[in-house]
């Protein structure tokens, strides 16, 4: 009977780092959100992301900590992502936009409003003012009232000028 009450404190202590973390993580994603002037759907989006996957390992900790067998446990997550893993693969152009979109939500310099000009290559430039930093896509809006997407993967591997608007 006394391992229980271990076993359930331990439980306690994944549950309450849990929350702590989660909330941790979605003050630094509400904090880059505002310097960044990112659309709040956005941030919900990466935030359920994240969310996501702390839940996934802290009830794979908790899974441990009562007794499944580690053996069985890694098999079963194992088959898991292999399943997933498969399943992206046909769609690695998906996966990879959804990454690029993480890496520019944290890490890149350019916001909403913004005035950039994508280099091409050496004679072609694409010249806009950002208009949405979406999942999948950044959407420009030319000086002639075009609108041009360019998937986010894309957009992260080339080189960008960017003049920033005045708050």
């Amino acid at each position: 009977m006394e391992i229980n009450y271990i076993k359930i404190a331990e439980t306690f202590a994944i549950i309450l780092i849990y929350f702590l973390l989660r909330n941790f993580t979605n003050r630094v994603i509400e904090r880059t959100k505002n310097e960044k002037l990112i659309q709040p759907v956005r941030s919900l989006i990466v935030k359920r992301a994240i969310g996501l996957f702390l839940l996934i390992v802290s009830l794979i900790i908790i899974s441990l900590i009562w007794g499944v067998d580690e053996n069985e446990l890694f098999v079963f997550v194992g088959s898991a992502l292999t399943v997933v893993g498969v399943a992206l693969f046909a769609q690695w152009s998906i996966l990879s936009n959804i990454t690029a979109s993480i890496i520019i939500f944290f890490n890149h310099h350019v916001k909403l409003g913004d005035e950039v000009r994508i280099l091409e290559g050496k004679d072609y430039v694409i010249e806009g003012k950002v208009k949405d930093l979406g999942l999948f896509f950044i959407s420009l809006e030319t000086k002639e009232g075009e609108e041009i997407t360019i998937p986010n993967n894309v957009f992260i591997s080339k080189s960008i000028q960017s003049k920033s608007t005045p708050q």
